[in-house]
């Protein structure tokens, strides 16, 4: 499969939105607390990252598992033609309030790629280039109307979609697994600090799981959905994701692994897995 760029952030082209526009608080992801709206003391007057390089040994760790999916520089470049909220700080709130907005669209616009890219998702080809160009046309309006938006509303009808791709790309391995009786549908399910080393979960439906700190050692995650799946610090060394859906880099980058866990063609295994 073959995702766009397109769906991914290219800071070269923004206006270090992300850096200002969204809080964070103190912890072990943040090393000190920032408001919405005020630009982070590293970010520079180029829009660049101080400690770009360093973000983790800094105690910013957050910043390395969050991804606009390319709505920073839409908005950067597009929807306000390249004025940025130093030169106009007049625009600066609107801006920082479309933000969050676009970084939706963009998000559910890498999903339904990612769906039109995958063979077994033929049946609705014609649905998901639908939704793709109608989530594209809501991204090419002006702020007023994003503002005035209702996201969820939009988000219910492609995620109709996201779950007829999921059920399409799991059938297959679904069916061979119906002998197993131990295979389950862990949808939203709580599994912090689980241990699942070397578990077979081939074709489940994981969706929203929270994984956070669980052993998933050597585990078997092939053609597993994987939208919205917490993988903060849980281990991966050694599993198999290979044909799993909906799986993002800033998803990878929260977990730790090594060079044996097989990921995605999409995807790359983070720098911290080879230290």
């Amino acid at each position: 499969m073959i995702v766009s760029n397109k769906y991914s952030a290219d800071c070269e082209q923004c206006f270090g939105l992300c850096c200002v526009a969204l809080p964070y608080a103190k912890s072990s992801d943040f090393a000190f607390n920032k408001d919405g709206g005020t630009p982070c003391r590293n970010l520079q007057t180029d829009y660049r990252c101080g400690v770009h390089k360093n973000l983790r040994n800094k105690g910013f760790r957050g910043c390395t598992v969050y991804e606009c999916f390319g709505a920073g520089q839409m908005i950067s470049q597009v929807t306000y033609n390249g004025k940025d909220w130093r030169e106009n700080p007049t625009l600066a709130k609107e801006m920082f309030d479309v933000f969050p907005i676009m970084q939706q669209l963009y998000e559910m616009l890498y999903y339904l790629n990612e769906a039109l890219s995958n063979d077994d998702t033929q049946p609705i080809h014609k649905d998901l280039k639908h939704m793709v160009a109608e989530t594209e046309r809501l991204t090419m309006q002006d702020p007023k109307f994003l503002l005035e938006l209702h996201v969820p509303t939009h988000r219910a009808f492609v995620n109709g979609l996201l779950l007829q791709t999921s059920e399409l790309v799991r059938a297959k391995v679904k069916n061979n697994k119906e002998k197993n009786k131990q295979n389950k549908v862990l949808k939203g399910k709580d599994l912090i600090g689980a241990n699942l080393r070397g578990a077979s979960l081939i074709g489940d439906n994981l969706r929203g799981v929270l994984f956070i700190a669980s052993d998933l050692r050597d585990a078997d995650m092939r053609m597993t959905d994987l939208i919205g799946a917490d993988f903060r610090d849980a281990d991966l060394s050694g599993a198999n994701l290979t044909g799993s859906i909906f799986l993002t880099q800033a998803q990878v980058n929260s977990a730790n692994g090594d060079s044996n866990t097989k990921l995605p063609s999409t995807l790359n295994i983070p720098n911290h897995w080879l230290k």
